[in-house]
């Protein structure tokens, strides 16, 4: 078993979609920037994961100026990491992350989001875990201007006789 963490943050601006966990949430006027969706939920699920298996960072496999990656769909990006794991002999176990903003209020969206992301994970929903918490009005998420992830991701060997890398 071997396990990562990862981290994201994105700014907050008018006129982009929210999109969190592969999930759109409509309630706001407001989106992530990014090169892709800015969903900062994935991004760090994406970070931890491929931290387990030593794989680097997201930045490394989908660069920003890289123009393949424009308005990318994030679950998408996950989807293609778990490829990556799993040829480096590792397979996802579980996946625990929280959101931090201050809104809108997320809880009614949280199954979902661990759906879309057990699902290009390749694990069972029960493996994923997705939680909310504010800043109490403190630093940049609490003044409302983005929002931010971490994620710990545990992986083990592989169904197959892959030895890690």
């Amino acid at each position: 078993m071997r396990t990562g963490i990862g981290y994201d943050s994105h700014r907050l601006a008018p006129g982009r979609r929210l999109v969190l966990g592969g999930v759109e949430i409509e309630e706001t006027m407001v989106g992530l920037t990014g090169h892709s969706d800015g969903d900062v939920l994935t991004h760090a699920v994406i970070d931890a994961l491929l931290g387990a298996a030593a794989l680097g960072d997201i930045g490394q496999h989908f660069p920003d100026g890289d123009e393949r990656w424009r308005d990318a769909d994030s679950v998408g990006l996950l989807g293609l990491v778990r490829g990556l794991v799993e040829e480096a002999g590792f397979e996802p176990a579980n996946l625990d992350a929280t959101v931090v903003c201050e809104a809108p209020k997320l809880g009614p969206h949280r199954d979902a989001m661990r759906e879309r992301l057990a699902e290009a994970a390749g694990l069972p929903p029960g493996a994923v875990n997705v939680k909310f918490t504010t800043e109490e009005g403190m630093g940049f998420v609490g003044r409302g201007e983005g929002m931010a992830a971490f994620a710990i991701a545990t992986v083990s060997t592989g169904r197959a006789s892959n030895q890690p890398r």
